[in-house]
């Protein structure tokens, strides 16, 4: 038996839309920000211990360009340490992320394929390779997600052992059939209960020893197979103090000692052959037991949270109206514009200036004052992207940051559009956001909505 621990580190985007800075945030004191705190807690312990080097993991694109600007060493080991598997073994322990943390299920193709392929090519640039498996933000599946990932190159992903109904009597990993020619897609199920321990319950990782007796007790008369667990990578030294420590015992020397042999799920393909078969129960995740309604509606994972079905009804009202300025704007020049969004990666990534992108995209000759209205469109439409964030969705009040800032960026997104074209939103989608208001304060959607647009204003 193999084992392999997974770490999902991602944190909501704390930026300003319109500074693009980070602001004070009080709880997280020592420190500035909660980034900051988190990392100082979690990130860069777990780096200076060499655990990104033996476990399986994501990192969300967002933080992870917080964390290239504000600490590059650490940033710089945790690419040091997951490059050095992939030159040894040929397969990286890191995984990509849907870039902007969007429960993919609800999201539109064309935005579920944004979100992948900007995914797949920041990972490729931060870490020199490309990746072979994906994390689905709260791990939210639906087939369609699933095609548009094996169509991005990707082959396999993780999730909970509820989101796969099994069709043959052999233990996980699963292949996940697909519709036309495309391949298999491999499912990776975690261990519920020892990742519920870990997650949840401190007591079962207060000490390492009889963690891993317990391991093997449970599971070490299984000679083959891979048993995953899987968390949140903040629980290690942040959500569950000194747990870092504790991670950093269990894959170096204690695990030595009680024969664990640990791996991760691309250097587990390249000796195993993955023969159980499963279908696909859609619009499942991880974290909501009524499928993705706690970042659609109202369900009990968040009760008399009424402003939620609102929220999403609204900002998706204004992604089409968007949608159709950006293409009404951009169809003259290109062939096929949302293509230059699914590229767009590559200009946010410092890999190419915007003309270059755009000269490989169209024939014909841009205009400097024509150029600044494709950059002005194109960052409008990362901010569509950002409004979408789950974390907007997450909580059960309105008054929370999370929200405010979804509402903030699609301010951001219309303010940017009007700039680009002299487009003014439609007062039906104004009204739409009156219906989004907090319990608590009765803070309303459509206020935050118009302070971040006299910002915008008057910062332009």
């Amino acid at each position: 038996m193999q084992y392999c621990i997974h770490g999902h580190f991602y944190q909501p985007p704390r930026e300003d839309p319109i500074s693009n800075y980070i602001p004070d945030e009080i709880g997280a004191e020592p420190f500035r920000n909660w980034n900051e705190r988190i990392l100082a807690e979690c990130y860069a312990p777990n780096a200076a211990s060499a655990n990104f080097a033996k476990i399986s993991f994501n990192i969300g694109p967002t933080l992870f360009r917080w964390m290239e600007s504000a600490y590059p060493d650490v940033y710089q080991s945790v690419i040091d340490q997951e490059r050095s598997n992939y030159i040894q073994f040929h397969a990286g322990n890191g995984m990509a992320q849907a870039y902007n943390h969007t429960i993919l299920p609800l999201a539109s193709k064309l935005d579920k394929i944004t979100q992948i392929r900007w995914g797949v090519k920041d990972f490729e640039y931060r870490f020199g390779h490309l990746p072979a498996g994906m994390w689905m933000p709260e791990t939210a599946a639906d087939m369609e997600t699933l095609c548009v990932m094996s169509d991005a190159g990707l082959s396999f992903t993780i999730l909970s052992p509820w989101q796969v109904k099994p069709l043959t009597v052999q233990p996980g990993p699963y292949l996940i059939p697909l519709p036309g020619s495309r391949k298999p897609f491999i499912v990776f199920t975690y261990d519920r209960d020892v990742s519920t321990q870990i997650s949840f319950i401190p007591s079962a990782t207060a000490d390492g020893d009889r963690f891993l007796n317990n391991l093997n007790k449970s599971f070490g008369s299984t000679p083959d197979g891979l048993r995953l667990f899987a968390s949140d990578g903040e629980l290690y030294g942040h959500h569950q103090h000194f747990r870092d420590y504790f991670l950093t015992y269990i894959l170096n020397g204690g695990g030595v000692r009680h024969g664990i042999e640990w791996t991760w799920p691309e250097r587990w393909l390249k000796t195993n052959q993955v023969k159980a078969i499963a279908d696909l129960n859609e619009r499942t995740s991880w974290s909501c037991l009524h499928g993705v309604e706690r970042w659609a509606g109202t369900c009990d994972c968040t009760p008399d949270s009424d402003w939620k079905k609102p929220m999403r009804f609204a900002l998706n009202q204004l992604e089409r109206w968007l949608d159709d300025v950006y293409l009404t704007a951009l169809n003259y020049y290109f062939e096929d514009a949302w293509e230059l969004r699914h590229r767009y990666i590559d200009v946010m990534d410092n890999q190419l200036t915007l003309r270059q992108l755009v000269n490989q995209l169209t024939i014909a000759e841009i205009s400097e004052a024509e150029l600044t209205r494709i950059d002005l469109l194109l960052k409008a439409q990362y901010e569509r992207q950002r409004m979408y964030t789950s974390c907007g969705f997450f909580f059960d009040e309105f008054h929370r940051i999370e929200p405010q800032n979804s509402i903030a960026y699609a301010a951001n997104s219309v303010w940017l559009t009007k700039k680009a074209t002299g487009r003014e939103l439609p007062r039906e989608i104004m009204e739409l956001f009156k219906l989004v208001r907090s319990k608590k304060t009765g803070l309303r959607a459509d206020t935050v909505f118009s302070q971040t647009l006299i910002r915008a204003q008057a910062e332009d």
